[in-house]
């Protein structure tokens, strides 16, 4: 069983530093056809990430917690940084021009935008604050997004997003706890770049990132066992028996531990949430996206997550994903 690995970086001197910034732009530098235009979505994803990251910490200090009185369109309650982190993303995407979809789990519809001046040729899914049941009690939070590019920038509508997962071209997340990670692919790997908060520059610190074959955890919530299904039941009492059972209970903080350490993360479709929990489009996507990128696999236990073809944008899914040979063993007792 092999162990994660990092190439080295050194970040012992500023000019050896590489911000996120600089790496993106060497990225669009490498590609002939590039325009620059992925370049400043995602400049606009970093600088919404960044300023959630600020409002996250502060907060218990400015009174943004506790209910807004209102509910998002999945029926769960919503916290006011849930609405704040929306806004924030939502201005951040139409102001960089280049995006002409948004789907957010905040809202009920797409936002198709209308102004053409600042109209790009991208659709963003992105779930603003995933997690924001653990916010009251300080667990990891984060953001999770999911780039498409459309193929009519004159004509778009909702259906442009309705596709499966393998016409992603970049995804990523940000996650807020003890300290601010980006993880990103652009579809050539996976890197992760944290939040130096003197600095106010993303610093890579995990360049290509590189799941092992198995792992040594598995984190699934066996709280809803008696709901799984047969084959599900089955490998949970299977790898019980040989892994660690590690559950947060916050998705980002969940994957993160996965695509680091290795092992499998499942959220599985069940007699009580038949099509799944998790959305398609801001959710499965584009963490399935990433875990591929960084040499592991995502299924929904009978097919891979990103063939996936959402009905409508907040479709359902169950999930699994980790370390290759890990997700083989679970898709097995599947096809047994």
């Amino acid at each position: 069983m092999g162990e994660t690995k990092f190439e080295e970086i050194s970040v012992g001197r500023g000019e050896d530093l590489v911000t996120l910034t600089r790496w993106v732009i060497s990225q669009q530098q490498d590609a002939p056809e590039a325009t620059g235009d992925l370049t400043l979505l995602l400049a606009a994803i970093q600088f919404g990430c960044k300023f959630v990251a600020s409002k996250v910490k502060q907060a218990g200090l400015i009174n943004l917690l506790g209910l807004t009185g209102a509910a998002n369109v999945q029926g769960e309650e919503v916290k006011k940084l849930d609405v704040l982190a929306n806004d924030i993303f939502r201005n951040a995407l139409i102001a960089s021009g280049k995006a002409c979809i948004l789907i957010s789990e905040e809202d009920e519809n797409a936002m198709v935008i209308q102004d053409k001046n600042l109209r790009g040729k991208y659709i963003v899914t992105f779930d603003p604050l995933d997690g924001s049941s653990n916010i009251d009690c300080g667990v990891s939070i984060g953001t999770i997004f999911g780039i498409f590019k459309v193929d009519d920038s004159e004509n778009p509508n909702e259906k442009d997003v309705l596709r499966s997962g393998r016409n992603l071209i970049s995804a990523g997340y940000c996650m807020y706890g003890s300290y601010c990670e980006m993880i990103l692919s652009v579809g050539n790997g996976v890197n992760g770049f944290t939040l130096d908060p003197a600095i106010g520059e993303f610093i890579m610190t995990h360049p290509n990132i590189k799941m092992p074959s198995r792992g040594k955890i598995y984190s699934v919530n066996e709280g809803n066992y008696k709901h799984f299904d047969e084959p599900c039941k089955k490998y949970v009492d299977q790898v019980k028996q040989k892994y660690s059972a590690r559950y947060v209970g916050s998705m980002v903080s969940d994957i993160h531990r996965t695509l680091l350490y290795g092992g499998i993360f499942g959220y599985p479709a069940d007699a009580k949430s038949k099509r799944g929990k998790l959305r398609i489009l801001y959710e499965v996507f584009p963490m399935s996206f990433l875990i591929e990128q960084a040499g592991g696999k995502a299924s929904t236990g009978t097919q891979n997550a990103l063939d996936l073809i959402p009905e409508h944008i907040h479709d359902r899914s169950g999930i699994w994903l980790g370390s290759k040979e890990d997700v083989e063993e679970l898709e097995s007792f599947y096809k047994q």
